[in-house]
């Protein structure tokens, strides 16, 4: 059986296509303004990486921010189901997930079959999610993707007490102002990123083994904050990014 899994994210868009129980392959590529298109656009070129074509999909699954625009899936399944399934069917052990994407982020707590027995979200304030995360990026003048390395060369991160992202910003600013090494300002960031996360993920009870999903799961600097603050180590894959539309596509094998 061949089936794909579509995560539509508010900044990026994922795909994945699984044959037979095995990932075949994944590609990420930027939503923009239409949803819809994204999700085809974002299939369709990894079917084409494949040698695949889209009369070759049995089914397709959903998932994400703008699940309910892929008009083509099968069915649409939220992102809780999904990163729950696909943690599970990447590391069968894993007993807690926390996920950042752009603009929320959460924290599961799953069974030994990888269904989600409890779960807390901040889909409210950007504070703690890869939004926030641009928006300093922008604020410092330092390319997102370099943020993770700078972080780990602080010798002593800043202090960053606003939990909203504009009085953030604004304190960034100041930290500047008064110049403040930069790699300090941003491991405060990710040590005030991590604060609201780990409150979350606290409060659901997260523990070993845990897994850390989504595009933020990339940025170094964050995970290690997150490990400091729960006291635990967390596993992120190569998949991290993509791991919705994993279990997108193993819950279309489902249906």
């Amino acid at each position: 059986m061949i089936t794909a899994g579509v995560d539509i994210g508010s900044i990026t868009a994922k795909a994945a296509v699984i044959v037979d129980g095995e990932v075949k392959g994944t590609r990420v590529d930027f939503t923009g303004y239409n949803a819809e298109q994204a999700g085809r656009r974002v299939l369709d070129e990894l079917l084409k990486e494949l040698g695949m074509d889209a009369q070759s999909i049995d089914r397709v699954v959903s998932t994400g921010y703008g699940r309910n625009s892929v008009k083509f899936a099968d069915k649409a399944i939220t992102e809780i189901i999904c990163h729950g399934t696909g943690a599970h069917f990447l590391n069968p052990q894993v007993r807690s997930i926390i996920d950042v994407g752009g603009q929320d982020s959460k924290a599961m707590v799953v069974d030994s079959e990888g269904r989600v027995r409890d779960f807390a979200m901040n889909d409210k304030c950007a504070a703690g999610t890869g939004r926030f995360l641009e928006v300093m990026a922008r604020a410092l003048e330092v390319d997102l993707g370099d943020f993770g390395a700078k972080s780990l060369k602080s010798e002593r991160p800043s202090k960053i007490s606003s939990i909203c992202t504009v009085f953030a910003e604004s304190e960034v600013i100041s930290l500047i102002s008064k110049g403040e090494k930069r790699e300090n300002i941003i491991a405060g960031i990710h040590d005030s990123v991590a604060s609201r996360i780990s409150a979350l993920a606290k409060r659901i009870g997260v523990g070993e083994p845990l897994m850390m999903t989504g595009g933020v799961a990339k940025n170094m600097g964050v995970v290690k904050a997150l490990e400091n603050r729960l006291k635990m180590s967390i596993e992120v894959l190569e998949s991290a990014q993509v791991n919705g539309a994993i279990g997108a596509a193993v819950m279309a094998a489902r249906l």
